[in-house]
């Protein structure tokens, strides 16, 4: 989020950071899973505090990494659209009344790009959730291990196992943050 609100303001920064993370989300979930393996081992052989902490080429680690990763681009985009979408007339006339730039952006340009923005944290949970139960082919654990041993035993009970929560697990995070994107919408206004 803080990179969203540097990259508003500015035009070349913007264009830099949503052209690398548009890059980062183009990558298969599957070939950036892999892509990871490599460096995170090389760092946890080159610090070993790191291995006791839990890093390593497999599990964990490398599907936090990607998973923050996928969810760049719709949390970015969101929060640049959104704060520069508030209406210039509302900053002039918060300017005008003396406010701070600090006192700008809490009280009147976050209120009023909050509801956008969550909405691209609503699409990156969603999108995590996919992504979540494919890190399971590199010992992240979660619901993929039922999907993939279901697979590969051709259990389709194992697969639905797995299957059937991540499903309304998404459903479940889209429905709740949409609701709070509604709520936030009424209560503090829209950015158009």
């Amino acid at each position: 989020m803080p990179l969203a609100v540097w990259a508003a303001g500015r035009e070349r920064v913007a264009a830099v950071v949503l052209g690398a993370a548009n890059g980062i989300q183009t990558l298969p979930s599957l070939a950036l899973l892999g892509l990871l393996i490599a460096p995170l081992s090389a760092l946890a052989d080159t610090f070993p505090a790191l291995r006791s902490l839990g890093v390593s080429g497999i599990g964990v680690a490398p599907a936090l990494t990607a998973l923050t990763l996928y969810a760049l681009l719709p949390i970015l985009r969101n929060g640049v659209v959104a704060l520069r979408g508030v209406p210039f007339g509302t900053v002039d006339a918060a300017r005008g009344m003396g406010m701070t730039a600090a006192q700008l952006f809490w009280r009147v340009r976050l209120p009023l790009a909050l509801p956008v923005w969550l909405s691209g944290v609503r699409q990156a949970a969603v999108l995590l959730v996919g992504v979540t139960a494919v890190a399971a082919l590199i010992g992240a654990g979660g619901l993929g291990t039922y999907i993939f041993k279901g697979l590969q035993s051709a259990a389709a009970d194992l697969i639905l196992l797995g299957a059937v929560p991540a499903a309304l697990l998404a459903l479940l995070l889209d429905a709740a943050l949409r609701g709070l994107e509604g709520v936030l919408g009424r209560r503090l206004g829209r950015v158009e």
